[in-house]
């Protein structure tokens, strides 16, 4: 602002802050014809932009510049001079910005007229001191994008009513980015509100509303008192979603990942994904017997077509939901991602995220700012999602939005992404599609997400059951008379000439009798290929052979890949202690040093890369490594920049990512389940900054990692690494729960593993990729043996060992003399070990359980054979007694010990809290469990 043009400009007596929508427009002239603006302007603006300035760093500049001129309007109040400005004009120009900032507020969004509009005074002319006088007069309408550059204010004012207060309701205005407003204004300004179709585009939607309309009423029929959570009121859902796909697939779009809860979700899943009515019968009928799993109810179900447009084959993907309503929404995003990646096809179109919402739920349930938050953050980038909400003003027994929230629109949580909104109403199909036109050519071009805000009602209950006018008389008393919005539409098109009334009927008779046939309705519906099945063709489940051994990988050959990853260029200057931990790498690549448990990680996932199987590692602080044990990615300590030794394995190598996450786990975790079940071949994982924070993503373990095997059929090969281990660090960062997985496990639906040394964990990551099964993996893992002196591993370990589910006694014991067995997990062995040798006890061995689910009955007892005279076992565990292994293994511990043998519990007391918070009480209880382990009084 130092600059004398500027200087002189700020101190113009006219420039109060009432000016400030006035400067803006006339810069937006001045960036699109600079000619056409007045020449002292015109020196104005030049000098402020300079040269070489993105346009919409710019206009940031002007809006700055015009809020310090509203701070600093005090000092002009007295001194307003018009003299040089059209007064006049500069009002026409703040009723064009008003309409479309606030004129949302006035248009006609709710099908049932309950709505009270809000009173907007500055939509209205006298608000700017424009007069019934003005009306007759031509005014210059700025950017208005209507073809003409000057207008009656009569016509203007009609043509903004129509624009921004019609069924459409448009908010754009709070976007930083110039370009974004510019192609919103022009798609809703050049159509003055009025989108026009063809005849044959008009017919189709009428027909599809008439699809959705009749499947609502043929189920209806024939299953009366079962819940189907009905879409009618929200029919022109289905127009939209049908528009997605035409549009989609004319746009290189090649593949749809679809999220959606229970309303309308059998309509959608019959009329766009193209499932036949029939076996949508049979499962209302209990008759469907397409698998033998578990299952799920049939509106949690998921699907997957091939619909044939104009542009090419689309395949359209449904995922399967459980009633946690929103959380599919994370899945559904590390689904496309996943895909995403593997296409390598970065920015493209070609694949795109939906995700429908429920009004409730999405300003209610906090995953959703979860998913937000992370939708542009470099990790979890989808290149935007369209975001529908089938906003049905009730939510679940919310009687009005203040109950629900406490913001005026349910979509205003989008504004914290810069979202633009589109709220319509759904009596409208032409609007509505209109308003997903716009929608898909925002996120295409702009790659951010886009929220349509699809304004209906429920015409029945939560679900068919329910009877809503117990509690919504006035709302309910209005849908009884409503008609619906196919009865709606077809008027209109009657009036139109469009269709005559035995049309309408006729399309009905068409729909009914496809129905009763029972195939596909669906016209666009092709047979599937194999090829989205192949990515999983190679993984069985045939629970006799899922503990396969990988191929053991030639010491030679793994030492030159330790030896490459542990390299550094020179030119990355290395903060000192980072320095040294790659000295000690390269160190245990030469065989001086033994590996500790980073070394052997990040080996492990260099052998992964150099079989060209990609390795995905996301969570908090996750690159560094919480325990700053993992540092996957080093960082010049002079400019900042950064270098991956794993991206350097060889040419061709697997794709190397690792994330540090938004701090969410919810999500972040659902977004992980997402990208794991579409991409099989990669290793998957998420790792918690301490393990009991994953308790925030509690949902995405019970309903989906846990058991959506068992439900849906969903194979998934997710890694999650849970810090572990009672170190004294209190109730908070030392437990991650581990009986919760536990608890979960049945049918060999996950694996629980804890490992105690480099190389198991090593071998136990490889096993996880290379075998022939995707199952979760759930995996305690250390703090304190990240650098514990004894958990270390030789190359030979590395080269020529495997996982092991029980690793048997290490001491030299003399057997005869042994009189008891402890069976333990994890880092509590060491101080079993510690505490053995210290004592010099010759008469307890020590049993380490690798893998405690599933539960490795053969191993355990091919390992207590030399022991089959022990009478006395002993389970340690470092948890509380209500908590750990005890309670939920302790079946299989009794089944593998000798015939009449004893066992007993030696661990911390049953506890309400997970750990001690008072460190002379956790050292108490530490040495006390190991000393009753040991048998030492």
């Amino acid at each position: 602002m130092q600059n004398s043009v500027i200087k002189a400009w700020l101190d113009s007596s006219y420039l109060s802050g009432a000016n400030q929508s006035y400067l803006e427009q006339l810069y937006e002239n001045f960036l699109l014809h600079p000619a056409a603006v007045d020449a002292s302007w015109h020196e104005i603006f030049k000098e402020l932009s300079g040269t070489g300035v993105n346009p919409d760093q710019l206009h940031s500049k002007i809006r700055e510049y015009c809020r310090c001129f509203a701070q600093n309007s005090a000092r002009h109040t007295s001194l307003v001079n018009y003299s040089d400005i059209n007064s006049k004009q500069m009002q026409v120009l703040q009723l064009i910005t008003a309409f479309r900032l606030r004129g949302h507020q006035n248009a006609t969004l709710d099908p049932l007229k309950l709505w009270q509009k809000a009173i907007v005074p500055d939509l209205h002319p006298a608000f700017h001191d424009l007069t019934e006088a003005d009306f007759q007069k031509r005014f210059n309408v700025g950017s208005f994008a209507i073809g003409r550059t000057t207008m009656q204010l009569g016509e203007l004012y009609g043509a903004l009513k129509k624009t921004y207060c019609g069924v459409i309701g448009t908010e754009y205005m709070h976007l930083t980015n110039l370009d974004e407003q510019r192609l919103i204004q022009r798609h809703m300004e050049s159509v003055v509100g009025q989108p026009s179709f063809s005849g044959e585009e008009k017919r189709r939607f009428l027909s599809e509303l008439t699809a959705a309309e009749e499947i609502e009423r043929y189920l209806g029929a024939k299953f009366p008192a079962a819940k189907r959570f009905s879409l009618e009121g929200g029919d022109a859902l289905i127009p939209l979603l049908k528009e997605i796909v035409r549009y989609a697939g004319s746009n290189g779009t090649r593949e749809i990942v679809l999220g959606m809860a229970h309303r309308g979700r059998l309509n959608v899943l019959v009329n766009v994904l193209g499932k036949k009515p029939q076996d949508l019968v049979d499962e209302f009928s209990a008759k469907y017997t397409g698998h033998l799993r578990a299952g799920d109810v049939k509106y949690h179900q998921g699907f997957s077509s091939d619909l044939l447009t104009e542009g090419g084959m689309v395949n359209v993907v449904m995922a399967f939901n459980p009633s946690h309503l929103e959380i599919v929404s994370p899945v559904i995003m590390g689904s496309v991602r996943a895909r995403i990646d593997r296409l390598r096809e970065g920015r493209s179109n070609m694949v795109l995220p939906i995700t429908l919402h429920g009004d409730v739920a999405i300003s209610g349930q906090g995953v959703v700012q979860e998913t937000l938050n992370m939708s542009k953050a470099r990790g979890y980038d989808v290149g935007g999602t369209v975001r529908i909400i089938i906003n049905n003003q009730i939510g679940f027994t919310t009687s009005n939005r203040y109950d629900a929230r406490s913001t005026q629109y349910c979509t205003d949580i989008g504004k914290m992404v810069e979202a633009p909104i589109f709220h319509v109403n759904a009596d409208d199909p032409e609007a509505v599609v209109f308003v997903t036109r716009v929608a898909l050519h925002f996120r295409n071009t702009f790659k951010r997400d886009v929220m349509i805000d699809l304004v209906c009602y429920r015409r029945h209950g939560h679900h068919e059951a329910d009877k809503p006018s117990a509690t919504q008389p006035l709302m309910y008393q209005k849908i009884n008379k409503h008609p619906t919005p196919r009865t709606i539409y077809a008027a209109r098109l009657e009036r139109e000439g469009i269709i005559t009334l035995a049309d309408a009927s006729e399309m009905i008779h068409v729909f009914r009798s496809a129905l009763d046939c029972g195939d596909c309705v669906v016209q666009e519906w092709r047979q599937m290929k194999k090829r989205s099945l192949t990515a999983w063709s190679r993984y069985n489940h045939n629970h006799a052979r899922d503990e396969g051994c990988p191929i053991q990988i030639d010491s030679k050959h793994l030492q030159a890949l330790s030896q490459r990853i542990s390299k550094v260029p020179h030119s990355v200057h290395l903060h000192p202690k980072v320095k040294k931990l790659y000295q000690n790498r390269a160190s245990m690549a030469m065989g001086t040093k033994p590996f500790d448990w980073g070394g052997a990680e990040t080996l492990a996932y260099a052998t992964l890369l150099d079989e060209g199987i990609p390795v995905r590692l996301s969570g908090q602080d996750t690159i560094r490594g919480t325990f700053f044990h993992r540092h996957a990615v080093v960082y010049h300590q002079k400019n900042g920049s950064s270098y991956t030794p794993l991206d350097h394995v060889r040419k061709g190598q697997g794709s190397f990512h690792i994330w540090n996450s938004v701090l969410s786990e919810e999500a972040v975790l659902a977004f992980e389940y997402g990208y794991a079940t579409a991409s099989p071949r990669a290793l998957v994982i998420w790792e918690a900054q301490f393990g009991d924070f994953a308790n925030s993503a509690q949902v995405v373990i019970d309903q989906f990692i846990s058991s959506g095997e068992a439900k849906w059929g969903q194979m998934c090969g997710l890694v999650m690494l849970l810090p572990h281990g009672y170190e004294g660090h209190g109730p908070e960062h030392s437990s991650a729960r581990l009986e919760r997985y536990l608890q979960l496990c049945s049918g060999r639906n996950m694996q629980v593993c804890i490992p105690s040394t480099p190389a198991q964990f090593y071998h136990m990551l490889r096993r996880q990729a290379l075998k022939n099964m995707r199952r979760p993996l759930i995996v305690m893992s250390p703090k304190s043996l990240l650098r514990h002196p004894l958990a270390v591993s030789s190359l030979d370990e590395l080269a020529n060992g495997s996982f092991h589910l029980i690793i048997s006694e290490v001491d030299d014991l003399n057997l005869p003399g042994v009189k008891r067995v402890v069976m333990c997990s994890g880092k509590v062995y060491y101080d079993l070990l510690n505490k053995r040798r210290k004592n010099r006890q010759k008469d307890v061995a020590i049993l380490r359980v690798e893998q405690l689910y599933p539960f490795p009955v053969q191993a355990v007892r091919e390992a207590l054979i030399p022991y089959a005279h022990i009478q006395d076992f002993v389970w340690c565990q470092e948890e509380h007694k209500n908590q750990g292994a005890w309670y939920c293994s302790q079946h299989h511990f009794r089944q593998v010990i000798s015939k009449g043998a004893t066992l007993t519990y030696a661990g911390r007391p049953a506890s309400a809290t997970p750990a001690a918070g008072y460190i002379s009480v956790h050292q108490i209880q530490q040495k006390n469990l190991v000393n009753d382990a040991l048998n030492v009084n």
